[in-house]
């Protein structure tokens, strides 16, 4: 019982409290989703909760953060409109609940994006959407903020100029930041106007060299009066690619106390305290996340992770759902060998993958369940914002 007790204190600590209820950013819903816990301890084939996807691989930046830059090189695969609907159905079939267009590229720069998104929304599947905002015009958000669950929008920091130089390796495109808050500043007044239930915010991917944007990002947050400014890690790949040094983060936690303190009642400044803290190193060997979390490239593969988008990861491609259904690649042995592997001695998450990826917390928290050390305990009451993305 008092573990039990332990494990609700620690979810409640991870929930900030917005006016539209519960906002969960820094851990995971596993206990809300308790039924597919219990079936994949049973052993039992489990669809996933929660897909991260792209539809496109394209993207107008070049940001010095971007995971995706290491994930070439792989085959590019145009995805067109009726194999993005068919894929909505795949995921309706089989039990899929949230699709979060994040991933590997720029989806609102897909033919398929505006009726991806509606189709999914009226078949019962939450949609959230990750964007830099440069291509959301007023036409494109008057089609799809009625149907999403969240929109978070990708701010590299809280000046132009830095923006600038941060998304595009140059100071000369301080245009695009204004373009940027323009789209914001309408989708907070569409959503006020039409009272909309849709969560936005905006996210800065932290490396130790912002750090003089963390100030400014959470008054930039504040200024556009969005839900939420989220600050989290940067991911980094084994080979450690983009330089991240995880061992300079403490330095600023004083900077990121500081920017929490600047939120208020109309926008929450969340800063990801438990993966900047992890410091770039999981706790676990065992790759449990992707059977409930998997992600899927804006090329059309399907891989476990994003981690594994990569060529020289070949052997762990699953499948692409523009050359076949994705509910066929859901039920064929090679997609299950792969997720059995993951969840093997044969693999150590410690050293055969990139660091902390969006996989982290769940399978931080099954590989704790596993272990015995904290149980994943069935969530009672009112479920959090954003249920279905995990």
């Amino acid at each position: 019982m008092q573990t039990e007790l332990n494990n609700i204190e620690k979810y409640q600590s991870n929930a900030v409290e917005t006016k539209e209820g519960k906002l969960i950013l820094d851990s995971h819903k596993l206990s809300y989703h308790y039924d597919r816990v219990e079936a994949w301890e049973n052993g039992e084939r489990i669809a996933p909760v929660s897909v991260d996807m792209a539809l496109t691989r394209a993207c107008g930046a070049m940001c010095s953060f971007c995971y995706a830059m290491v994930q070439e090189p792989q085959e590019r695969s145009s995805i067109k409109v009726k194999q993005a609907l068919d894929l909505v159905d795949d995921f309706a079939e089989v039990g899929v609940k949230g699709v979060s267009l994040i991933s590997d590229g720029e989806s609102t720069l897909s033919k398929a994006y505006v009726p991806f998104i509606q189709h999914a929304s009226n078949v019962g599947i939450d949609v959230g959407n990750a964007t830099n905002g440069w291509e959301w015009e007023p036409e494109k958000i008057d089609q799809v903020l009625p149907h999403l669950t969240w929109v978070r929008f990708t701010c590299a920091a809280g000046t132009p100029e830095e923006y600038s130089r941060i998304m595009f390796k140059s100071k000369d495109h301080t245009e695009v930041f204004d373009r940027a808050m323009k789209h914001i500043r309408y989708a907070v007044e569409l959503k006020r106007k039409l009272k909309l239930k849709v969560t936005l915010g905006i996210q800065m991917v932290l490396m130790p060299e912002f750090k003089d944007e963390i100030i400014p990002f959470a008054k930039l947050a504040v200024d556009l009066g969005v839900d939420y400014g989220v600050i989290k890690h940067c991911s980094d790949d084994e080979f450690g690619t983009l330089g991240v040094d995880y061992s300079k983060y403490e330095e600023m936690y004083e900077l990121l106390d500081k920017a929490e303190s600047l939120g208020n009642e109309t926008t929450k400044i969340i800063v990801k305290w438990d993966k900047i803290k992890d410091k770039g190193k999981p706790s676990y060997k065992r790759f449990y996340g992707p059977q409930f979390l998997l992600q899927i490239s804006g090329s059309g593969l399907i891989a476990p992770s994003g981690m594994f988008f990569n060529a020289r990861y070949s052997k762990l491609h699953i499948g692409n759902f523009v050359d076949e259904r994705f509910k066929d690649v859901f039920k064929s042995e090679r997609y299950w060998k792969i997720m059995n592997y993951l969840a093997s001695p044969s693999f150590d998450a410690q050293t055969m993958m990139g660091t902390l990826p969006i996989q982290h917390y769940v399978s931080k928290a099954l590989d704790d369940h596993i272990c015995g050390s904290e149980k994943i305990i069935e969530a009672k009451g009112k479920s959090p914002l954003h249920v279905n993305f995990l």
